[in-house]
């Protein structure tokens, strides 16, 4: 579909057309009050009609993986109220326009896999409200700007995948909101910066051209990824960043003393052993969202980076209970890594010589497309690549493999010249994001195998102590029962658990605006078990607790009674009617959990506390007559937006000091 053919709709004058593919959504909704116009994830195509820039009452714009053609029209430096704008992989192209200077309100700009050329536009620094920043592989080039720093209000920042130049400014690694940090695959120079802030706690910095040796806050207790640069190891530093010495540019370790002629690996899972008797080697260590893990043996190699949007899976992991068909070893596709954006294997010390490599995979997180169900919906689409080639371009499992649930080997040929194999997965911000939840996006792969296709001179056999050898049989004699005993209570554990939680989530269905999910077990974790020492207070309806989300967020989670009356249809009705309202002045929902009898809200966390607080604590703040105004005029916003402009109009009905 032609965006133009909206103007028979009266695009122009009309109401804006609101048609997002992931939510499956279409509603008209009135221009004098609309706060938010989203066409994204569909197939529309065109160009950019100038008139959507007198739609000066958007706050929110999303246009994002769409076939437009052309340039983003400098008319949206009208929408001076736009508060997000998503603009990611809609195929426009060009530099962004001057005009966008106008829009100082901006908090969330992403831009990214998309061709928007040049430098990074200087007049984002007049953006002062501007929280979220992603130009990932937007073919950005030029150096960093050094007044980046004066950015105060920034607290995530994607600029991987560009032509990055020149060094890192130092005043970006001292921001005091800076929580995320993507500068990965440019070609940045230079060394680390000495000083970092507290905040900033994921760094990406792999594959660029960086040297020297470490500052003293590197440490292993960051998500931080060095992967690929030049940096100098010796027997100081070594130690703080176990085996990345082997993954620097050239992978030195084993480098012309090749040892290994094949691998393979269960990916995100524990050993498994197939009928044909290949072993896939465990790969079920902890990654996350800048890190990397090297094996004992220096055989293999995983690196991921990426940050999941909203839904957050601290394992990286996606787990299944149902039968994958279309293969004899079914047990490879019980687990699978997932990543929200890069994810690469690496073999080192192999043979050179040609191989057959031999990719695991099978959609397990979607439902059927043929059941035509709103669980249907989701399209997994991303790159894969191999020694740094473009094997395949838009790859979709469920698609390719005739189904979700069925397994799909993809076989390549490679040459390894220089003792190391390298397999790239890519997400390039295609498919949907947020069907059937948030976060079920981006590459996933169940195992994978490499055999060379010559006779090796190598024995494949890494090199241990005759102590280590005699330990062996005692070893696994002694752990055999008990890991039998274990694998049977976990699969009983995951089966029920994952039933629980389907069951409970099956309430979800139909609803056009899906709150985020979390399970009960992360919301133990974040507050440290429901402790006394966290609790923030106790309403109406239960108590609240301060937590800690595995990502950083510092989170509200308030713990409903289980003595209420309220069913759980009319919970899920509620809950994703106040997730569908975002304003600046209405505290922010991030989500929900519901397991069994168990309901709990997941808000943002305001660490002022309330207004009764402020006016009536023993130590209460000094408020001027400036502030308290202020407050007087963000809360009649915020219930203005809720009773006047929020569609469906909600009625607050409990206005007080607490509550504010």
């Amino acid at each position: 579909m032609n965006v133009n053919d909206f103007g028979a709709t009266g695009f122009k004058e009309n109401p804006p057309f609101w048609l997002d593919a992931s939510a499956a959504v279409g509603e008209v909704i009135p221009a004098a009050s609309a706060a938010g116009w989203s066409i994204a994830h569909n197939a529309f195509s065109g160009s950019i009609p100038k008139e959507i820039g007198n739609l000066k009452e958007l706050t929110l714009l999303s246009i994002g993986v769409n076939n437009f053609s052309g340039t983003l029209p400098p008319e949206i430096g009208n929408l001076v109220k736009l508060e997000e704008l998503y603009i990611n992989s809609c195929g426009l192209g060009g530099e962004i326009p001057s005009t966008f200077a106008n829009l100082k309100s901006m908090r969330v700009l992403l831009a990214s896999d998309s061709a928007f050329s040049g430098k990074i536009p200087e007049f984002i620094g007049n953006w002062t409200k501007l929280q979220q920043l992603y130009l990932r592989n937007a073919l950005i080039s030029d150096t960093i700007p050094s007044d980046i720093g004066e950015y105060t209000r920034l607290q995530r920042l994607d600029l991987s995948f560009n032509n990055l130049t020149g060094p890192i400014p130092s005043s970006l690694f001292n921001m005091s909101s800076l929580e995320s940090l993507f500068l990965g695959n440019n070609s940045l120079s230079g060394n680390l910066p000495n000083q970092k802030s507290n905040t900033l706690q994921t760094i990406d910095l792999s594959y660029n051209y960086l040297s020297g040796s470490f500052p003293l806050w590197v440490s292993s207790n960051l998500q931080l990824n060095l992967v690929a640069n030049n940096f100098t190891f010796d027997s100081s530093n070594i130690s703080v960043l176990p085996q990345l010495n082997c993954l620097q540019r050239n992978f030195p370790c084993n480098r012309d003393l090749p040892r290994y002629a094949n691998f393979a690996i269960k990916c995100g899972g524990p050993e498994r052993k197939t009928g044909d008797g290949i072993v896939f080697e465990a790969e079920n260590s902890s990654l996350g969202a800048a890190s990397f893990n090297v094996t004992s043996s220096e055989k293999w190699a995983v690196s991921n980076v990426g940050l999941f949007t909203d839904r957050i899976n601290p394992a990286y992991v996606e787990n299944t209970l149902a039968q994958v068909t279309s293969t004899n070893a079914p047990e490879l596709y019980q687990t699978s890594r997932i990543s929200p954006s890069s994810l690469r294997y690496y073999g080192l010390g192999l043979e050179n010589g040609n191989y057959t490599i031999s990719l695991f995979f099978a959609e397990t997180a979607f439902d059927d497309r043929s059941s035509q169900t709103w669980e249907s919906l989701g399209r997994r689409i991303f790159d894969i690549y191999i020694q740094g080639s473009l094997r395949l371009k838009d790859f979709d499992i469920s698609k390719e493999a005739g189904g979700v649930r069925k397994a799909l080997v993809s076989k390549f040929n490679a040459t390894v010249s220089e003792n190391y194999l390298e397999i790239h997965l890519f997400w390039a911000g295609k498919g949907t994001c947020c069907t059937p939840v948030q976060g079920y996006y981006g590459p996933i792969i169940s195992a994978l195998s490499v055999v060379p296709d010559f006779m090796p001179t190598v024995s494949g056999i890494p090199p241990h102590t005759r102590k280590e050898k005699e330990k062996t049989g005692l070893i696994v004699g002694v752990t055999l029962s008990a890991a039998i005993v274990g694998f049977i209570l976990l699969f009983a554990f995951l089966y029920f658990n994952r039933k629980t939680r389907k069951d409970d989530e099956d309430v979800f269905v139909g609803i056009d605006y899906k709150p985020n999910t979390f399970s009960y077990a992360e919301l133990r974790t974040a507050t440290e078990d429901f402790s006394p020492s966290n609790k923030l207070g106790e309403g109406g309806f239960g108590p609240v607790y301060k937590g800690t989300l595995f990502d950083g967020r510092e989170v509200a989670v308030k713990q409903l009674s289980v003595e209420s009356s309220q069913g759980n249809s009319q919970f899920i009705t509620e809950i994703a009617t106040i997730s569908a309202v975002q304003h600046r002045n209405l505290v922010k929902l991030y989500g929900c959990c519901i397991e069994g009898n168990r309901r709990l809200l997941v808000y943002e966390y305001l660490q002022n506390k309330s207004l009764d607080k402020a006016l009536f604590a023993k130590n209460s703040f000094q408020l001027d007559w400036p502030t308290r105004f202020n407050i007087c005029i963000g809360t009649a916003k915020g219930l203005a937006y809720l009773h006047e402009e929020s569609r469906p109009r909600i009625v607050h009905r409990d206005v007080k000091a607490s509550n504010i």
